[in-house]
Parts: C-alpha cells; sequence; structure tokens
C-alpha cells in the first residue's frame, strides 16, 4: 500500500489559465478570418482597399461634393461663376431629363409615354410576386392584350378592318406575291436559249397555282369587299370575326356537350376587345399619329429590350427543342438557324434589317423602322436563348421522360409539364446573363438612326446652352446609373426566383 499510495501524484496548486481563443465572430472576427488571414489575403485586401480609394472617393466627390445642384444654363457650371472646382452638372441632367425619357416625342402626346409605363407596371408586377393569383390571367394581359394597345398608345392610328379583312388581305397579298414571280420567272425563260422552256413551263406552273389558290380564297375576299362597302366596316369585321371564331371555338371545344366554357370565354374576350376599340376611338381615326422616327430616349430601350426579351423566349424554347428533335429536317434547319445567327454580328442584323429588308420586299409593302429593328433583335436573341436551353434540357435526366411516357402523357405534355420547366429552372443564370446583355446591346440601335437612351444623350451633346467641361461626363454618369439599376434589378430578382425553385436543393 505504501509503494502504490508514493506513485500517485496529486496536484497542489491549480492549472494555469489558458489563453483567450481567437475571435471569429463580430467585426474584428470577420477581418481576422476573412481579410487578413492569409500573407496573401492581406495582400489583396490593401490592394483592394487601394483601388476603392482612389475610385470611389473621386466618383462620390464629382457626383456629390463638387457637383452643382441648380441652374439655368451652362454658366452655373463653369469653375470661374461656382467659385470652385467643378463636379457633376445635374441642372444639365434636370433640363434634358425629358429628352431622355421621350425622345422627340410630341410634349403634348407624352400622356400616352405615361400611361403606357403604368399600365407596363401594374400588369408586371403581379406576376412578379408569387402569391398573388389569376397568373394565368394576368400573363394573357401582359403578353397579349397589352403590346397591342400599346402599339395604339404610342403609335396611335386607328383601325380599317379586323380578322377577316386581315386574313383576305394577307393570303391574296401572299398569292399575288407568287404570281408575280411566277410571271418573272416565265419573263426570264423567254431570253434564254437552254433553259428557257423549261423555266417558261415553270413559271405557268407557278402562275396557274397562284390563279387556283385565288379562288380557293373568293369566298374570304368576297366577305372582306362586302363588309368594307358596309356603312361601318370595322364594327361589322369585328362582328363577324367573333362570330367565327366563337363559333369555330364552340365545334372544336365539344359543341353542346362541353363547349359552352370556350364559347362564354370567347364572348367575354371579343366583348372586352370591343370596349378597347371603342374606348380608344380605334372604329375612327385614332390618336394622332407619332412616328417611330419620334421616339427615343428610356422609351425606345424599354421597347426594344422588352420585345427582345419577350419575343426570343418562344423562338429560343422551339429552336432547342428542334435542335433536338429525331426529324432531319427540323434538326438541319434549327442548326443552320442557330449557328448563322450566332455567327453574324448585332449591328451586321440591324444594318440588314433596317436597310436590306426592305429591298426583298413586294413593291408597295413596307415595314417601319423600329419593326424591323425589333424583328431583328428577337432573332438574334433567340438564337442565343436556344443554346442556353438547350444546355438545360441536356441537364434532365432520360428517366424524367421515359417516367412520363410510362404514365401514358404525350410528347407535348412531357415537354410542356416535365422536362421543360425542369430545364428553364436550371438556366435561369444563363437566361438571365441574356437578358442583361441584349438590355445593355440595345444601344447599338443608335447606329440605325433610332435614338435610344444613349442616343438621345449623345444628341443633348449638341446643344450649346449646356456645353461644359463636366457635361460629357455627367450625361453618362446619369445613363450608366439607369442601366445598372435595370440590371442591378433584373439580376437580384432572378436570384430571388432560382432559390425559391429551387429551394429543395439546399442543405
Amino acid at each position: 500500500m505504501s509503494d502504490l499510495a508514493s506513485t500517485v501524484f496529486v496536484r497542489q496548486e491549480l492549472v494555469p489559465e489558458r489563453p483567450a481563443p481567437i475571435k471569429t465572430t463580430g467585426f474584428v472576427g470577420f477581418l481576422r478570418t476573412r481579410l487578413f488571414n492569409s500573407p496573401t489575403n492581406i495582400l489583396i485586401t490593401i490592394v483592394s482597399a487601394l483601388l476603392l480609394w482612389f475610385t470611389i472617393i473621386p466618383a462620390a466627390k464629382f457626383l456629390l461634393i463638387d457637383a452643382v445642384w441648380s441652374g439655368k444654363d451652362r454658366n452655373a457650371c463653369l469653375a470661374e461663376n461656382a467659385g470652385h472646382m467643378v463636379g457633376a452638372c445635374w441642372p444639365y441632367i434636370q433640363a434634358k431629363f425629358t429628352q431622355f425619357i421621350y425622345g422627340f416625342y410630341p410634349e403634348q402626346e407624352r400622356w400616352r409615354v405615361n400611361l403606357t409605363f403604368i399600365m407596363a407596371a401594374i400588369l408586371l408586377l403581379p406576376l412578379l410576386i408569387p402569391r398573388l393569383p389569376a397568373k394565368g390571367l394576368n400573363a394573357g394581359l401582359f403578353f397579349i392584350a397589352f403590346p397591342i394597345v400599346a402599339f395604339f398608345l404610342l403609335h396611335g392610328g386607328g383601325l380599317k378592318g379586323f380578322g377577316i379583312s386581315w386574313t383576305a388581305d394577307f393570303l391574296a397579298g401572299f398569292i399575288d406575291s407568287i404570281g408575280d414571280a411566277g410571271r418573272k420567272l416565265a419573263s426570264v425563260g423567254e431570253a434564254k436559249a437552254v433553259v428557257g422552256p423549261l423555266l417558261v413551263l415553270l413559271g405557268k406552273l407557278i402562275v396557274f397555282l397562284s390563279t387556283a389558290l385565288s379562288f380557293v380564297i373568293w369566298p374570304l375576299t368576297w366577305l372582306r369587299d362586302q363588309i368594307q362597302a358596309a356603312g361601318n366596316p370595322v364594327w361589322a369585321d369585328f362582328a363577324a370575326t367573333a362570330a367565327i371564331v366563337s363559333i369555330a371555338l364552340f365545334v372544336v371545344n365539344g359543341g353542346f356537350r362541353t363547349g359552352w366554357r370556350s364559347l362564354i370565354v370567347s364572348l367575354v374576350t371579343f366583348a372586352a376587345i370591343g370596349i378597347v376599340i371603342a374606348v380608344m376611338g380605334l372604329d375612327r381615326t385614332g390618336l394622332p399619329l407619332v412616328d417611330t422616327r419620334l421616339w427615343g430616349g428610356l422609351l425606345v430601350t424599354l421597347v426594344v429590350s422588352v420585345t427582345g426579351i419577350v419575343a426570343s423566349m418562344p423562338i429560343g424554347i422551339a429552336l432547342a427543342l428542334g435542335r433536338r428533335s429525331t426529324i432531319p429536317l427540323i434538326r438541319t434547319f434549327s442548326v443552320a438557324f442557330i449557328e448563322f445567327w450566332r455567327g453574324v454580328p448585332l449591328i451586321t442584323v440591324l444594318f440588314f434589317a433596317t436597310y436590306m429588308l426592305p429591298l426583298f420586299l413586294p413593291a408597295g409593302f413596307t415595314v417601319d423602322g423600329l419593326v424591323r429593328a425589333l424583328i431583328g433583335i428577337a432573332l438574334f436573341a433567340g438564337a442565343y436563348q436556344a443554346e442556353v436551353i438547350r444546355g438545360g434540357l441536356q441537364a434532365i435526366p432520360r428517366g424524367q421522360a421515359e417516367a412520363a411516357s410510362a404514365l401514358g402523357l404525350s410528347y407535348w405534355k412531357t415537354t410542356g409539364l416535365i422536362v421543360m420547366p425542369q430545364a428553364l429552372r436550371h438556366v435561369i443564370p444563363g437566361l438571365v446573363n441574356s437578358f442583361i446583355a441584349l438590355f445593355k446591346d440595345t444601344s447599338l440601335v443608335s447606329i440605325v438612326a433610332l435614338f435610344d437612351l444613349l442616343g438621345s444623350l449623345r444628341a443633348s451633346f449638341a446643344d450649346p446652352n449646356w456645353a461644359t467641361p463636366t457635361t460629357l461626363f455627367t450625361g453618362f454618369a446619369f445613363t450608366g446609373m439607369v442601366y445598372f439599376v435595370f440590371c442591378f434589378g433584373m439580376s437580384r430578382y432572378s436570384l430571388f426566383v432560382e432559390r425559391r425553385l429551387n429551394a429543395h436543393r439546399r442543405n
């Protein structure tokens, strides 16, 4: 026992205190663990701080501290009159603000632009808030009804007909162009010795086809002529179109058994269209015409960007599905379309749509310059969206489509309900990145004489009343802030949507 007791150690003093652990929370902990935790990070932190010091401080001094906030002309923004180094000339922005928003839109008609902006905001906000109901109705109003109403609000003018007249005019013009092509081909063949008879025969066959098609659409053209001869052709055409479309939908959807709902929806839709026509006076002359060459500023930027973004999505989806199609003709066309538009600069597309496209149109048929630019931008952006969406489609396992097929779903239901929603969820960052790039690329339309926000800014520099050394920098700073607000808003909202749709993937 004595040997055991002698080997036992009993401490007679307290263990000395250990040093406190390094603080890893709070501001000091953030500095220690994130900014100064290694020699490399210390160097990067110092360089970043110097860059911020030499960029943010001068920018804040130019935009806020040394800025001039009030004045009536350029004299207020001159250093000899201000008594100090002059920064941003904000009175210049105040004087040219309406030009930056409306361009050269007539001042007495600018309420139409304001009403269009208000309608767009009212219809867009419910789509962006997930908890609000009636998304289908709201989407139909925003993507279908609003563009038509906005066109007549911004451009003005009235209607000379409705569905029947429009359809008859389009088909008649298309058939006449076929006949003209056949007659030109036959005239060319008469001047050729070798292949002349073959060309003449082919031209006559095309003319015969055109004549046969004209007899096929004769009932429609006869109905159009009768409507145009009526006392009020717009309302007569509207009533006939509503009756034909409503009866067709009623019959297609089951007739007396299950077609009543489609009939009621069609009648209500046409009633709403009739109310819009009556309120805006489209059955008469409508609002005064405002040529698109007078549009400018933020109005053109939003019209071009929103139209390009909205129109490019269905084009991109169709091309992405076509590129994965098992039908060789569709797949080849989709691949050729995508590669062609992706291989051509946007400037070239705008030049071709503005100056070359009218050369290929039939005689007497014209397309507005802004519309031509919108079509070119939509096709250009659609090719890029197609590749982004195709990447999302390739990320979906084959088992998803196989399981849908096992449940008896058709190809279109499988694509629309199973595959495409998952593919779009995967590529939200890529889609929004394309949207932001397209929004900024709208400044290129100034090359084809369309004054967007930057184009209106450059036009304002020609005013000698505001010619100061800082006017140029102030204008570009203002437009940069406008672009940043829109682009940053799109990026933040895309992050919100991505987190909400990918909640099941959170750890």
